[in-house]
């Protein structure tokens, strides 16, 4: 079986709870070697003590955020911590934190700091607010973000208060975008000899997955606002429907789909109906046509409609995550890979959502603290037995 593609790229991170960990699990996923630098002092990631499901120094959420890494203790404040940082950072492709943004500079880990360590040495910074700016010793989080940047004004129903998204979407999507950054660093860097600063931010990811309404709104002057049952702000019908036990999706993005729709529903007049003729009619009469789906949308039971609706309308059930993960879909795709650890049994976690039609992912636990301390000061660095002992007694290591 050919080796994973990442294979043979070496990252060093300084990473904690949620965005930066998956950014970098991403990437070893994909056969990157991650060695994950925890602090001794504080006990290393605070991911390691989030609740519900807790361990000895571990947890389920960390575990979520972690496999198929490596863990290193290193005080990198310790006036010492260059006698192992320094040597690691020459073996790199790449330096990672998701550190406020005025501490990579402060801690020595930006490209400044490192170029003449190693002139090749790709350095990513994940902050919240970014390396420049007022905010940029600020912290921050998936919440905050998704205030600052709309979001919230935006999500959940017109008379109600404004809401986050479910999962930590903000968290998730910047540690994406950072692992792509790091990636496209890298090549040109492979082939330039030459590194660089990376700089992403969870404030700048979030406003731009604004995308079109915020283009709509800085071009055109539009200001976005919430729709009952969380109706798309221009293609209608394309909302929650209500049904006589629960709720489905309707999906309209085509004309023949609003037709097909109003054609199942028993009501195929409405296709021809000049107040919905087209896209623009039907938003100026959003109201009226909405008021009427939902009427006859409470006729049937959603499984009833979905059988009705698949094939010919874009519609989903409204899934609780355990009806979500009873979908023949995820059996099919292998979308849940069981992972052995020794606290907890078996960890069952969604798998990659990366495909290769050649190699398979590999599944390991994410690792305990430190515990891969000694065979990186050995392998990689040469260290003696008497060199790591003492690391340990002064409190580098």
């Amino acid at each position: 079986m050919p080796q994973l593609p990442l294979t043979g790229i070496r990252i060093l991170s300084v990473e904690q709870y949620g965005a930066g960990p998956w950014a970098t699990m991403m990437l070893a996923d994909l056969g990157a070697e991650v060695i994950k630098i925890e602090n001794p002092r504080s006990n290393g990631d605070v991911g390691r003590f989030v609740p519900p499901y807790t361990g000895e120094k571990d947890s389920i959420y960390f575990q979520s955020f972690n496999r198929n890494k490596k863990s290193i203790t290193l005080d990198i404040q310790h006036e010492k911590a260059f006698s192992v940082l320094h040597p690691l950072v020459k073996a790199s492709d790449c330096v990672f934190n998701n550190l406020r943004g005025d501490l990579p500079a402060k801690l020595g880990l930006d490209y400044p700091s490192l170029k003449d360590i190693d002139p090749s040495v790709v350095c990513c910074s994940l902050s919240a607010f970014g390396r420049s700016g007022s905010r940029m010793s600020e912290p921050g989080y998936d919440y905050l973000m998704q205030a600052y940047t709309g979001w919230m004004s935006i999500t959940g129903e017109p008379d109600g208060p404004p809401q986050k998204t479910g999962p930590s979407i903000v968290d998730l999507s910047a540690g994406i975008t950072a692992a792509l950054a790091v990636l496209a660093a890298i090549m040109r860097s492979r082939e330039s000899g030459i590194g660089c600063d990376v700089d992403v931010s969870l404030f700048d990811t979030a406003l731009s997955e604004l995308a079109y309404v915020a283009s709509w709104h800085l071009t055109s002057g539009y200001q976005p606002k919430r729709f009952k049952h969380s109706s798309h702000p221009s293609q209608i019908p394309s909302q929650l429907l209500p049904t006589n036990d629960g709720w489905m999706v309707v999906m309209c993005a085509k004309e023949k789909f609003y037709r097909s729709l109003v054609e199942i529903m028993g009501m195929p007049d409405l296709g021809e109906d000049p107040r919905f003729a087209t896209f623009e009619d039907r938003l100026v009469n959003r109201d009226v046509l909405v008021t009427i789906l939902e009427e006859a949308s409470m006729s049937k039971s959603t499984t009833e409609w979905l059988e009705l609706l698949k094939g010919k309308v874009p519609c989903a059930p409204v899934n609780s995550v355990s009806e979500a993960f009873k979908d023949e879909q995820v059996t099919e795709r292998g979308l849940v890979v069981n992972i052995p650890h020794p606290e907890f049994g078996e960890i069952k976690q969604v798998a990659s959502p990366i495909n290769l039609s050649d190699t398979d992912t590999i599944y390991k636990r994410g690792p305990v603290l430190g515990e891969n301390t000694e065979q990186v000061l050995k392998e990689m660095l040469g260290w003696t037995d008497i060199q790591i002992s003492d690391a340990y007694q002064e409190g580098v290591v």
